[in-house]
């Protein structure tokens, strides 16, 4: 499938995740630093959107922090979680903008891959289900995958978040051929995606290094960026570190598709 726009679908959106704010915090088991502030920083300087984890075990996002960002933002909460009855109970309580289904393993140190929807589709479809219902956008995390792609859009996800770790690994690693075949694969999921109605956004591990080519493809419309940002901000601060990552993103718009793009 070739990618034949010649314009982007709409400004691509910059959802900054939180985590490891709470992840810093919770390593001494204080209060301190607070992910609320840094989400309401993040609003400051120009995000589209929050995105916080809660997972199961609890290791960085907690309940409570929830309820402060569904209570203080002024833009929307992407809630990211497991297909489990106790976070979908949390989810319809608090009814955030979007809601980010994400595979999720207790061993893991981070979301190591994508949703198996194609082999779950029936389950994912009833799961998903009264979310839909409560207004809540449902994004699914999957690979960038035929397979996958279709299946989301069959189970009717309103969108998919196409999981570009592997692509944006090899960027870092200098793997020039493992990264252009990532790439291709990632521009003709993101072309497939909006021919079947779903928005697309894409996320994990992207840095400064990968966002442009990320951001040079008209279909996807959000990227989420976490572990990067929050890094980058021990050096630089937060403000600036979302600041240059817009930049980057909006740069890479305008060179693709001229000015206004962005």
């Amino acid at each position: 499938m070739s990618n034949t726009l010649t314009k982007p679908l709409g400004r691509l959106r910059l959802g900054v995740n939180i985590d490891h704010v709470a992840t810093v915090r919770n390593a001494r088991g204080g209060a301190y630093p607070d992910p609320l502030r840094a989400a309401l920083l993040a609003q400051q300087a120009g995000a589209d959107g929050i995105t916080a984890h809660l997972r199961e075990d609890r290791r960085h996002i907690t309940d409570s922090d929830i309820e402060a960002l569904s209570a203080n933002l002024e833009i929307p909460l992407n809630f990211e979680m497991a297909a489990t009855a106790e976070m979908q109970a949390i989810a319809l309580r608090h009814k955030p903008h979007a809601v980010c289904i994400v595979p999720e393993k207790r061993e893991e140190r981070t979301t190591e891959g994508g949703l198996d929807v194609a082999r779950d589709e029936n389950a994912l479809a009833h799961f998903i289900a009264p979310l839909r219902q409560a207004g809540c956008r449902v994004s699914l995390f999957i690979a960038a995958d035929k397979a996958q792609v279709e299946s989301a859009a069959r189970i009717g996800a309103s969108v998919v978040e196409l999981h570009v770790g592997p692509y944006c690994d090899a960027i870092e690693d200098g793997d020039q051929a493992f990264a252009a075949a990532e790439f291709a694969r990632i521009r003709e999921m993101a072309a497939l995606g909006h021919s079947l109605g779903l928005e697309v956004h894409a996320g994990h591990g992207i840095t400064y290094n990968s966002v442009q080519s990320l951001s040079a493809l008209p279909e996807i419309m959000e990227l989420n960026i976490g572990h990067f940002i929050i890094g980058e901000a021990i050096f630089i601060g937060l403000e600036a570190a979302i600041l240059k990552m817009r930049a980057l993103m909006n740069e890479a718009r305008t060179e693709t598709f001229g000015e206004g793009a962005a």
